[in-house]
């Protein structure tokens, strides 16, 4: 993404919050893994949105109206031998040449400076309790500037939480940031393709992942935007499975949802399969009440509909065929209303998407369902889940588990479906009988 794309936020950020405030945005931290090795470095989501730096120990600091510079970066020193060990560091020449700081610092010195840069200002931005030990430097830094009032200086005395106006701006995407998610969905898309072509009984749940990992590393995705899961039978009914250990049997059905993260967005695809490539009588039959739910949920997302309207229009779908299969008795509105639903349908259909998986973003305001408005983009995931454990379900319908998910963008006339993996039950066996 140009560095264009991030001046534009930051100038955007600085716009809304005046001059006279100070906006201070830390990057996440480094995580020990075991002993000294660390897990793979992410920077924080919105520290990311706003500047577009990838490496650990810096903070952004924006003052709108700043004489020398609104937008100052604090970050590692280059370092030759440290480089040598570690990799490559911008430095603070590179924090001015390649991510457009006016003004760079050595992290060493953020606790001397800033409190400079908090001198005379009304308005600290900063998000409290996301990193607890920052927090008390950012109190330890306002309450020594405080301490100067008699020497003429004045403190901030308002304290507003900086995720609220970010997270505003990331809901709503860039058409920049559409196209890294279209390609990102694409990518995911073409990921659980080839798993399908790969399937088959006597594998186990982990080459499936591992197919999945190297098509996305194949076209340029250097990790998924969350732990894929790959469950077949029984672990197709556990929403979060992440062990992907066991064997595939035949007659099963292997639930995957996995998605590649680029350029810091995710995609977020989920779609079931019979394991020996072909659909059984009752699998077709749960299968088929999703997908309908699902195209009912679509259908649902376009300017002007609230948020709350894909899931009612999934959920009275999902109890209409949970109706005429028996496993549900009475009348529709009732069972709708007490959600009858709720044991075999037991999650929303859908989340935000965006640099988080569940992306950031109100779902209500002022306690009424969000209005959908274009540049928005969320999944859409309705499912069916027959555990063996749930009480009084036919032992035909065990450990079928279905959830079948897509990313979908708001545009100013309807919506975009990003993601295009096979999910007719004629595509996914085409495909899986022409490699089988």
């Amino acid at each position: 993404m140009k560095q264009q794309e991030f001046a534009s936020r930051r100038k955007e950020l600085m716009e809304m919050a005046g001059n006279g405030s100070i906006i201070i945005q830390p990057s996440s931290q480094e995580h020990v893994r075991n002993r000294d090795v660390y897990y793979p470095y992410r920077p924080d989501s919105d520290f990311h949105f706003l500047t577009g730096f990838g490496e650990p120990l810096s903070v952004a600091v924006l003052i709108p109206g700043r004489p020398q510079g609104e937008f100052i970066l604090f970050c590692r020193e280059k370092d030759q031998d440290a480089e040598i060990w570690h990799g490559r560091r911008s430095g603070l020449e590179g924090a001015c040449a390649f991510y457009g700081a006016d003004d760079a610092f050595p992290i060493e010195d953020l606790d001397e400076i800033l409190p400079g840069l908090l001198e005379n200002k009304d308005r600290i931005y900063y998000t409290m309790g996301r990193y607890v030990d920052f927090d008390q430097r950012v109190i330890g830094w306002l309450n020594h500037v405080t301490k100067m009032a008699r020497a003429g200086v004045h403190a901030p005395d308002q304290f507003i939480s900086l995720s609220h106006l970010v997270h505003e701006m990331r809901l709503i995407k860039s058409p920049a940031e559409i196209r890294v998610m279209r390609q990102a969905a694409a990518i995911s898309s073409t990921a659980h393709g080839r798993a399908m072509k790969i399937t088959k009984p006597g594998l186990f749940e982990y080459q499936v992942e591992a197919e999945i990992m190297h098509s996305f590393m194949d076209q340029g995705s250097r990790s998924p935007a969350y732990p894929s899961i790959v469950g077949a039978g029984r672990n197709s009914c556990i929403l979060h499975y992440t062990e992907n250990n066991e064997k595939l049997k035949n007659g099963d059905m292997l639930l995957i949802d996995a998605g590649a993260e680029l350029e810091s967005y995710a995609s977020d695809i989920t779609r079931t399969f019979p394991v020996n490539g072909k659909f059984s009588r009752n699998q077709k039959i749960v299968y088929e009440i999703v997908l309908a739910a699902q195209l009912a949920a679509i259908a649902e997302v376009k300017p002007g509909n609230r948020w709350n309207q894909p899931h009612d229009a999934a959920v009275t779908v999902i109890t209409e065929g949970l109706l005429g299969m028996g496993i549900l008795k009475g009348s529709l509105q009732k069972l709708i209303q007490t959600e009858a639903y709720r044991p075999y349908y037991m999650h929303k259909t859908g989340h935000w998407l965006g640099m988080d998986v569940h992306d950031v973003g109100d779902y209500k305001i002022a306690d009424q369902w969000r209005v959908f408005e274009p540049g928005m983009v969320t999944t859409i995931e309705p499912g069916l889940y027959f555990s063996a454990f749930t009480k009084g379900l036919p032992k035909k319908w065990h450990n079928i588990g279905i959830r079948i998910e897509d990313d979908v963008l708001v545009t100013s006339s309807g919506c975009d479906v990003l993601s295009d993996a096979p999910k007719t039950v004629k595509e996914i066996e085409d495909l899986m009988r022409a490699v089988h």
